[in-house]
C-alpha cells in the first residue's frame, strides 16, 4: 500500500503483518548480543553487526549504535546514559515479553536532542533505523479544535509504523505517523478495548460511534467485534486519515469490501483542524464503516437517526467541567449510550 509519507509500500494488510509476527524478532541460532546498563553510557568496545544469518541484532547494540553517531554530531556529550539517546518504537509494535533483535528498517527513534546531521547518518548507517523523529514539549495532535496543534519533527527516513492490538474477536492493526500522533503501544491486556468491549456486550449496538478516534482502535475494534454500523471521527488530519487508512488494512478480517477513500492525505493536511464534518472514506459490505474529519460538537448533522452507543475518548480526561460539557452535548443532540475509555 503506498505510503503519503515516503511514497513507499510500507503499509502491508493485517493478515500478511500478522503472519510475520512468530519470528520477527527472535534471534536465530547464530544470533548474540549485549544487555547495556541503560543507565550508563555505552561501553567503549566494539559494538556487534547484525547477524550474517538472519541480519537482525540485540536492540541494545543497535540503540548503543544510534548513541555513538549522536555523540559524533554533537547532540549528547558522551556522558549521558545510553537511554538519554531517546525513545525506540518497534515496527510493528506489540506486547512482548523479551527485549527484541531487530531486523533492518525495523525501528522509529523518538529523540529530543537529535540533530538534523545524525538523524540522516542514522537512516544511511544504522540498518535497523527507519525514522528519526525530533520530539518537542506536549504531544502530537490537538486537545480542542481551538486549541493549537502539535507535532513533532520527521528529520530523516520514515516515521510511519504500525501497534497490534489483541481483541477477542483476534488482533487489529493500527498504523500511524508517529511524528503526528500520540504513543499508544500495546499491551498484553488493553483496558480501553475491554471496556469497549464490556460496553458491546452490555448494548449490543446496531451502530456504534467512536467520536474522537485517534488512529481507529476502538472504531476498527467495534466492527472485528461484528457492529453492523461503525463511524470513526476525529477532528485532527493524521487521526481521520490514518482511521481511514485502518479500515482498509484491516478490511479483510471486517465484513467490507474495498475502501472509497473521498479526501486525501494532501487534502487532509491542508485543514488539519476539521469543524464541520467532512467524509473520508466509506467502506460497505456485511458492514458499514464511515470515517469522518470534524469537531465532534457537529457530528450530529451526519449521523443517522438512532446511535446505539458512543466512545468519547478525550484527550482532556483530567478535565472535568469539559467532559461533562461534552456528554451533556452529546446526550442532547444525539442520544445513545455514553462511555469515556
Amino acid at each position: 500500500m503506498h505510503c503519503p509519507v515516503c511514497g513507499h509500500d510500507c503499509v502491508t494488510d493485517a493478515r500478511t503483518l500478522i503472519a510475520e509476527l512468530p519470528g520477527r524478532f527472535a534471534p536465530c541460532p547464530d544470533c548474540v548480543g549485549l544487555v547495556y546498563d541503560k543507565r550508563s553510557p555505552p561501553p567503549d568496545i566494539d559494538t556487534a553487526e547484525p547477524c550474517p544469518t538472519c541480519a537482525k541484532r540485540f536492540i541494545d547494540e543497535v540503540f548503543a549504535d544510534v548513541y555513538r553517531v549522536m555523540a559524533a554530531e554533537g547532540d549528547l556529550a558522551g556522558t549521558e546514559p545510553l537511554a538519554a539517546a531517546g525513545t525506540p518504537l518497534v515496527h510493528p509494535g506489540f506486547a512482548m515479553r523479551s527485549a527484541p533483535y531487530l531486523p533492518p528498517d525495523s525501528l522509529v527513534l523518538l529523540s529530543r536532542s537529535v540533530g538534523e546531521r545524525a538523524a540522516a547518518r542514522l537512516v544511511a548507517e544504522v540498518p535497523e533505523v527507519r525514522g528519526v523523529v525530533r520530539t518537542g514539549a506536549g504531544r502530537p495532535g490537538i486537545s480542542d479544535t481551538d486549541a493549537e496543534p502539535q507535532a513533532y519533527t520527521l528529520l530523516a527516513g520514515c516515521d510511519v509504523r504500525a501497534d497490534i492490538f489483541p481483541t477477542r474477536a483476534g488482533p487489529v492493526v493500527i498504523y500511524k505517523q508517529q511524528s503526528a500522533m500520540h504513543i499508544e503501544f500495546p499491551r498484553e491486556r488493553d483496558e480501553k478495548i475491554l471496556s469497549l468491549e464490556r460496553e458491546i456486550g452490555r448494548h449490543r449496538p446496531r451502530t456504534f460511534v467512536d467520536a474522537c478516534s485517534g488512529a481507529g482502535t476502538l472504531g476498527i475494534a467495534a466492527a472485528r467485534a461484528g457492529v453492523p454500523r461503525v463511524i470513526a471521527n476525529d477532528a485532527w488530519y493524521a487521526a481521520a486519515f490514518w482511521t481511514a487508512c485502518n479500515v482498509a488494512v484491516n478490511r479483510e478480517f471486517l465484513g467490507v469490501g474495498e475502501v472509497a477513500m473521498h479526501a486525501s492525505y494532501d487534502d487532509l493536511r491542508r485543514r488539519p483542524v476539521g469543524r464541520d464534518p467532512v467524509l473520508v472514506a466509506t467502506a460497505a459490505g456485511a458492514q458499514e464503516i464511515e470515517v469522518y474529519q470534524g469537531d465532534l460538537r457537529h457530528l450530529a448533522a451526519v449521523l443517522p437517526p438512532e446511535i446505539d452507543l458512543v466512545a468519547l475518548d478525550l484527550f482532556e480526561k483530567n478535565n472535568g467541567h469539559k467532559i461533562e460539557e461534552i456528554t451533556g452535548a452529546w446526550r442532547d443532540r444525539v442520544g445513545g449510550a455514553i462511555f469515556i475509555p
